[in-house]
């Protein structure tokens, strides 16, 4: 296993991390199993077997989260990990989300301790931060939180999980003395939400740097579509979708550690055998010419010609309209992920973040320099998205 420094904090972490949001469930039809269904139970005899195989093929970094499997992944992990505490990293998040007031902060930690059965955890992020809800946590004290948590050693590196544009993301990381981030980052995403400004921007500042859905939530992998597969044929060296994706990402020296969020253990072989070689600058000019030519050809394929700039947000009403073009192109683009993009268009985003809360004020439209006719936009995606039977915020 490779390894790089986490930012300024001197730890070092294994090139792969194990994300604990899909680990593998019981009684789950299909194959592979996913962790997308938050009442099925984990299968927690094959998630120990795969999170102690990790450990012996060097990964030393375990990622999970106060809501993952409904509250269950932390106790699944806290008891997997607990032979081996002295050999490996534990972060998990502060979930912002259902922070009421400052109170909460200390209470949420105390209980993920208690469920992870440990004194400490080596990462602490603030989860999913946006515009909204750093805004929120901010004045509630949340930085002075994370300092008496870091003095007292209850947390040993305080980090945020990112999801807004990088204006916000800058923002952030000017705010505080944080040791690292974690934001989502692939070839495909390249320009999204914090994008590649903010890993250059984070890594200036010292900060690690912790990339999630480096496959897009598997929509990099296979199977992909012909015209793409095309060109991965051309390449004199042979790999899989997935293994161009994680490889696209360890060729940045700014990148710390990459989490995989692995539901079965042919995935755990698989990605440590990738790791293996995700040395920075492994890949050469014409490979990394090849990955470009890829997402051009994914990139001719979308609905909706957003670029995700954000120059639309915020929006009044507060639909996320960069959010709303990507799933919406996500159905012609990864037709393969159609369940996992109605899942978040339906479950997991709020009422007024989806298309529908549009009042057609128009303001988007004067701001945006691709020119896009978002209210006429915006109206098919809520059509083509929407599923009355699959709604979580009713």
């Amino acid at each position: 296993m490779l390894y790089r420094s986490l930012g300024n904090s001197g730890l070092d972490v294994s090139i792969l991390g194990f994300g604990a949001m899909r680990l593998p469930l019981q009684n789950v039809s299909g194959s592979p199993a996913t962790g997308y269904d938050p009442n099925a139970p984990i299968d927690e005899e094959e998630a120990t077997k795969m999170i102690e195989y990790a450990i012996e093929k060097g990964v030393n970094y375990f990622d999970s989260a106060y809501m993952y499997h409904g509250g269950k992944s932390e106790l699944t992990l806290g008891r997997a990990l607990k032979p081996h505490r002295d050999r490996v990293m534990i972060s998990t998040k502060l979930p912002v989300v259902l922070v009421n007031g400052p109170e909460d902060f200390d209470r949420f930690l105390d209980e993920q301790l208690k469920k992870l059965d440990t004194g400490f955890v080596d990462v602490y992020l603030l989860h999913g931060l946006s515009r909204e809800s750093w805004s929120k946590v901010r004045d509630f004290g949340v930085l002075q939180f994370l300092d008496r948590a870091v003095a007292d050693g209850r947390v040993r590196c305080a980090g945020f999980s990112f999801h807004d544009d990088a204006k916000v993301f800058t923002e952030i990381v000017d705010a505080y003395d944080w040791k690292l981030c974690q934001i989502q980052y692939n070839y495909y995403d390249e320009h999204s939400q914090a994008g590649k400004e903010g890993l250059l921007y984070a890594a200036s500042k010292g900060l690690g740097v912790v990339i999630m859905e480096p496959i897009r939530g598997g929509m990099l992998a296979e199977p992909v579509p012909d015209q793409v597969r095309a060109i991965w044929d051309t390449a004199p060296v042979k790999r899989t979708p997935a293994e161009w994706a994680l490889r696209w990402v360890w060729n940045h020296g700014e990148v710390s550690t990459v989490l995989s969020g692995m539901s079965t253990m042919a995935q755990v072989v698989e990605n440590i055998r990738i790791a293996d070689d995700g040395r920075l600058g492994s890949l050469s000019a014409s490979e990394l010419s090849l990955v470009d030519s890829v997402k051009r050809t994914y990139g001719a394929m979308v609905t909706v010609g957003c670029t995700a700039c954000s120059y639309c947000m915020p929006c009044p009403s507060g639909v996320n309209i960069p959010m709303m073009f990507s799933a919406y192109n996500n159905l012609s683009v990864f037709p393969h992920k159609t369940e996992m993009t109605l899942a978040l268009y339906n479950m997991f985003l709020k009422p007024e973040q989806r298309a529908s809360a549009c009042t057609e004020c128009g303001e988007c439209e004067e701001k945006c320099p691709q020119h896009i006719e978002i209210r006429d936009q915006l109206k098919k995606v809520h059509e083509a998205l929407f599923r009355p039977d699959r709604q979580a915020n009713r």
